[in-house]
Order: structure tokens, then C-alpha cells, then sequence
């Protein structure tokens, strides 16, 4: 621990300075192992999290031994600065190549805390790190380790020209410095309890948050990054010194430090006009299934959006009321959970779904499993049905669950599907198509030879066409369907269409993010157009889970507001109609998205995952129209089902 300082608050305080928080621009964020030869592992448990800087306490010894250690009765057993940092170093630049990490132009720091006087401690340290020029001169190799002094034996700044150029020191804020001696520290280290006294939980009280501010902008206008030691060392106070402008994060957990760091702009979103500040870069999983393995991710340049979506304010003229119900437009967000839901409403300060006065809450489990996948999930809310893992709509022993697609043509109604994502992925599938493996498109795309469906919509040509089964589907299907490869030609034709649209393949974008909304008033205009009876509309937004499944919350973010835009439209119909009820939920969660913190003003949120695959956490059932109120309490997903059967049969009993 850095226990040399001089308080600098009081100066602030006389001079009135009120400085808004800076943030030097920097590639990497400079985590700092605080103290890591107190790790398990000295050196290179924060070496494999590629920390940006590593810290050694030594003192000299009578025998000239350089002893890595915090306090003097340590001394006994302490290992030496060659045995734990200098030899590691050199023989991992050897292996790779001049760079602490192979592959890698990231750069690192040792920084060394004299705990004895500099003459000969220092003198010492130079004496062996002088032997691998290579290792840790910058003169000599670009990538060499960077050497920063600290601790109460710095040598006065009038000295610093007597070590060679390669030894940086840490300077103090109280120190006047001429500009000769400034060129020489590294950064300003000062000690947070200095400023405030927070123990990095929820937020710094307003009166600290100004003196934090304060420092950190005046060692900013000295052009020198600050490092704050003594600090709460948590995820609230990590992200919060980072979003402050603190250039150098301390930590002594730095797996989990670097942890929450990793793919940091993956955990971060802002609607900005300001498009060069988008980050580049393909987020992808492996997650998918075989149906989906070929999605090419998230295309993070497109998605930083400009503006955000409308808001659509309904007129609730028959929202929750006793009337018939004579369609249902049912919204699956894949992989939506209120995490996903909160961060694009805080994003786009508010969304269409908000509209909602009907809610309910669902759970997901599987018949064989406590966390759901898409194929099971789909099913249950499809068929009313729990079924196991990997099923469509089918029982073990290959029983048919008839789907609320086959319930509504029953009734002699239309019944339609989109997803935004492909036609034989588990979510869409369920509603026309059954089988005991969500893998075996071909089985399950047959079952749109029967012709049930008046409408479907979504990617993948290449099922119907590029079979194991060697037939040519799409060819078969023109017996029954009017085959388009484009949303916009779903009503250029009459009669029962099949639309695959490869857009839709797609992550949403900027230019595309509202794609399906386009899907979702083109095919309830096809489905509502010379329709007596009403019609059943699933619509899909697919890549919520994607997103999910790449730890990518730009793509959580743009997905979630492709998919309200959706619902907008659903909306709209609604209010117009005064027949239809929209009932809005998930099939499960995916990643386990936990929101870090944001900003109301800006509307900037940072979250984490937990996981890159599904959570069995209750998910949101959402309802607007006539019957809307039979949604609110906390059921099974497969009473999706049912409530909606029963408001149609009730319907149809009526007539």
C-alpha cells in the first residue's frame, strides 16, 4: 500500500476549483494488481488477466537481497524480486518474442515500492533490472516493462536525473515539479479516503463526487493519468471510478477486476449522434443451434444508433374490457428478461411495451429440465404443453401437441408466422411444425406441406432447399404458397404466402432496426384484409437471445428496440381493430443480464452477463385488449396457452 502523501484537499477547498471529470483516452483500461505479491499466485494470477501493472514491496536486506514483502516480521520467509517478477519476465520476453504477452502489443508496468531508503535500495534495483536492457528499457525495446518507483523512499525530485531514464516515479500532488522532473512521473497517485469515504456501494454522495471530480481533473490539467489507492474494490466502484475519468483502476482481486472489464465495450450502450465513437468489431457466439450456427454476429459499428425509436401511445379504448376476442397477435421476445426489457426502455428513455397495464409473471422450466431451451420454451407456450429439451411440439413418444396455429385454423380462422431469425429455429417452429429434435429441419419444415399456416415469414431459403432428404421444399410448397424473398411483396400477390426474406438472417442495425416492425404490419395486413373469423399472429423478435448468447448488450439493446417497434405496430392495429388482444412475453432469458448502473440524462447503461447461455428466471407476460386482465398473476408458461384458447372458445361459443 502507497502510504507516502501529502493532502492536497485543503488547497482545492481555498481556491474554489470545481473541475469536471476528464477521461484520458486509452485502448486498454489500466487495471493495477495493488500489492500482488500477496496474491496466491505472485505475479502471475494478474499476468494471465493481462493486467496493465503489477506492484512489488521490497526491502533490502543485510545481505543485499531485494525481499518482496508488506512488513518487516515477513522478512523470514519472503521470497526475492529476482524469484518473483525480474526472472519471470525476462523468460516470458524470451518466449515471446520482446512482449509481456505473446500476439499482443499490450504493454506492462512493475511498479516497486521502496520500504528502505533508495540509496542503496534503489541503486540495488537498477543494478539488476540494468541487466535486461531488453526486458525493461523502453530505450531499447519499445514493449520492455515499464518501472514506476513509490513508497515513502522516493528519491526527492532533484534526484530523479540521477537514475537512468527507463526509472519512472510516482509523483505526489502536493510536489511542486520543475518540467524537467514532471517528464519523469509516471502519474499522480493520491489516497481516496483523502476525498471521500465511501464504502462502493450505490453512489458517492454529491459533496464527495465534487472533491473526487476536483482531483481528478486537476491532476488531468498536469497531463499526468491519477491512480487512487485506499479505494472500495468492488464492480459499483470500479465502474464508477472509470466513468470519473480514473486512469489507473487499483485493485487486489484483479481476476474479477479484469473480469468486468473484458470486452468492456460489449457491457456498454448510449444512443449517440456522435457516430465515431462507435467501437469496431464482429461480437459472435458458438452458442447457436445447428439452424441458426451460420448468424455472422453483431456488427458493433452498426448498431450505435443516432436516435431513438418512437414511442407508440396507445388509446386503451378496449383494453382489459369483456368483448370478444377475434384475433391475437402474440409477441415472443427470445431470450427477453426485465433486464433486457429495462436497459432499452433507459436507453430510449421509455418503449412502446411500457403501454402495457396488464402484466403478469411465468415460469420456464421444461418437462426434463430446470432451465428451458428455445425448442421446449416455444413448445409450452405454443401448445399448452411442457415438453422436454430439443422438442417441437411433440411428446416422447411422438405424440403431435396440435399448436395455436392448428387451434386457430380449427376455428376457421388465419394463422400466421414471423420471426426475425430462421423459419426452422425452435421459437418459430413450435408453431407449425413438431419433432423430438430441433436439429432435424427437415422433419420439421415438412410439416408446412399441410398448408395450416396462411403466412410465414422469416430467413433461410437454404432449409427448404439444401436438404439431407435431397428435396427441394420451396419447389413442393408452390403447390400451396406464393413463395416471396421479399417483406415487401407479402401482399403483392393473394392467397397463402411463404416470405424468405434473408434480412432477416441478419443482426438488426441502425439501417435495418426496423425490419421486423415492416414484417409485422405487412403480414397482420395480410392475415386482418377479407377476414370474417380473425387469425392468430406469432411474431418473433429471435436475436434478443443471440445477443444473449454473445454477451453482447449493444446487441441486447438494438434487438430489444427492433422488437418493441414490433410490438408499436402491433399496437396500432389494436387500437384501430377494438377486437384484438396482443399478449407479449419470452420463451426464457438469456445471459443472465445484470445492469451495472447508468445514466438518467444521457440515458447510458453499462451491465454485465453471467452467463452466455439461458436462465430459468420468471420471465414478463404482457397484455393489451379485450381479456387483457386474464394474464395478471404468476402461472405456468404452458397457461400462455390456455388463457389465450379460452378467450378464442369463448369467442367462438358466443357466435
Amino acid at each position: 500500500m502507497k502510504k507516502r502523501y501529502i493532502s492536497a484537499f485543503l488547497p482545492l477547498v481555498l481556491l474554489g476549483v470545481s473541475f469536471p471529470a476528464t477521461t484520458f483516452a486509452q485502448k486498454d483500461i489500466f487495471i493495477h494488481s495493488h500489492n500482488d505479491y500477496q496474491r496466491r499466485v505472485p505475479f502471475y494470477q494478474a499476468y494471465a488477466q493481462q493486467v496493465s501493472s503489477v506492484e512489488a514491496d521490497i526491502f533490502l536486506s543485510k545481505d543485499n537481497q531485494l525481499l518482496v514483502a508488506h512488513d518487516l516480521h515477513e522478512l523470514p520467509t519472503a521470497s526475492n524480486l529476482d524469484e518473483l517478477y525480474i526472472n519471470p519476465l525476462v523468460h516470458l520476453f524470451k518466449q515471446n518474442g520482446g512482449k509481456p504477452w505473446k500476439d499482443s502489443d499490450k504493454k506492462l508496468q512493475l511498479l516497486i515500492e521502496l520500504k528502505t531508503p533508495a540509496t542503496p535500495t534503489l541503486d540495488m534495483v537498477v543494478q539488476k533490472l540494468s541487466a535486461h536492457p531488453e526486458v525493461f528499457n523502453r530505450a531499447v525495446n519499445p514493449y520492455a516493462v515499464q518501472i514506476v518507483i513509490t513508497g515513502e523512499f522516493v528519491p526527492n525530485p532533484s534526484d530523479f536525473s540521477k537514475y537512468p531514464a527507463y526509472i519512472q516515479f510516482d509523483g505526489l500532488l502536493s510536489e511542486k515539479y520543475t518540467p524537467q522532473q514532471l517528464a519523469r512521473v509516471a502519474y499522480i497517485s493520491v489516497p481516496f479516503f483523502e476525498y471521500a469515504q465511501w464504502n462502493g456501494k450505490g453512489t458517492l454522495v454529491t459533496d464527495q463526487k465534487k472533491k473526487v471530480e476536483a482531483v481528478i481533473a486537476q491532476i488531468h490539467a498536469m497531463g499526468k493519468p491519477i491512480r487512487f489507492w485506499g479505494t472500495p474494490d468492488h464492480v459499483t466502484a470500479w465502474n464508477t471510478f472509470h466513468t470519473m475519468g480514473v486512469d489507473i483502476i487499483n485493485t487486489d482481486v484483479p481476476e474479477l477486476c479484469a473480469d468486468f472489464f473484458h470486452n468492456f465495450d460489449d457491457k456498454n450502450f448510449v444512443i449517440s449522434p456522435d457516430l465515431a465513437n462507435a467501437h469496431e468489431g464482429i461480437t459472435k457466439t458458438d452458442r447457436l443451434d445447428k439452424t441458426t450456427a451460420g448468424f455472422q454476429g453483431f456488427d458493433n459499428k452498426k448498431l450505435q444508433l443516432s436516435k431513438g425509436i418512437e414511442i407508440y401511445q396507445p388509446t386503451y379504448l378496449n383494453d382489459g374490457v369483456r368483448k370478444p376476442v377475434k384475433n391475437i397477435i402474440f409477441l415472443i421476445g427470445d431470450g427477453m428478461g426485465l433486464a433486457q426489457i429495462n436497459a432499452a426502455a433507459s436507453v430510449n428513455k421509455g418503449l412502446s411495451l411500457f403501454g402495457f397495464k396488464y402484466l403478469g409473471l411465468q415460469q420456464n422450466s421444461s418437462k426434463d429440465a430446470f432451465t428451458t431451451d428455445s425448442a421446449a420454451g416455444g413448445s409450452a407456450l405454443a401448445t399448452g404443453e411442457s415438453n422436454n429439451n430439443r422438442h417441437i411440439s411433440m411428446a416422447d413418444d411422438g405424440t403431435v401437441y396440435p399448436s395455436m396455429s392448428d387451434v386457430a385454423t380449427s376455428k376457421g380462422m388465419k394463422a400466421g408466422v414471423v420471426t426475425w431469425g430462421n423459419i426452422a429455429d425452435a421459437t418459430p417452429a413450435a408453431f407449425y411444425g413438431h419433432s423430438t429434435e430441433r436439429d432435424n429441419a427437415d422433419e420439421i419444415t415438412e410439416w408446412l406441406l399441410k398448408g395450416n399456416l396462411t403466412l410465414l415469414n422469416g430467413s433461410g431459403m437454404h432449409i427448404l432447399t439444401d436438404r439431407k432428404d435431397k428435396r427441394n421444399l420451396a419447389e413442393e410448397l408452390k403447390s400451396k404458397y406464393n413463395i416471396t424473398t421479399s417483406i415487401d411483396e407479402i401482399n403483392s400477390k393473394s392467397g397463402k404466402v411463404i416470405c424468405i426474406d434473408e434480412r432477416m438472417e441478419q443482426a438488426a442495425t441502425a439501417e435495418t432496426i426496423g425490419l421486423l416492425a415492416d414484417a409485422t404490419k405487412e403480414s397482420i395486413k395480410k392475415l386482418s384484409e377479407n377476414n370474417k373469423n380473425g387469425f392468430f399472429l406469432m411474431v418473433e423478435g429471435a436475436k434478443i437471445d443471440y445477443a444473449g448468447h454473445a454477451n453482447s448488450l449493444p446487441g441486447s439493446i438494438v434487438e430489444m428496440l427492433s422488437f418493441d417497434m414490433a410490438i408499436a405496430e402491433a399496437m396500432k392495429f389494436a387500437d384501430s381493430n377494438g377486437e384484438t388482444l396482443i399478449v407479449v412475453t419470452a420463451d426464457h432469458e438469456t445471459g443472465g443480464l445484470t445492469l451495472v448502473d447508468g445514466d438518467l440524462e444521457t440515458g447510458k447503461i453499462t451491465a454485465r452477463y453471467m452467463t452466455d447461455d439461458h436462465t430459468p428466471i420468471m420471465l414478463p407476460v404482457f397484455a393489451y385488449g379485450p381479456g387483457a386482465a386474464d394474464f395478471i398473476g404468476i402461472y405456468k408458461n404452458t397457461q400462455v396457452f390456455h388463457k389465450m384458447k379460452a378467450l378464442l372458445d369463448a369467442n367462438k361459443q358466443k357466435k
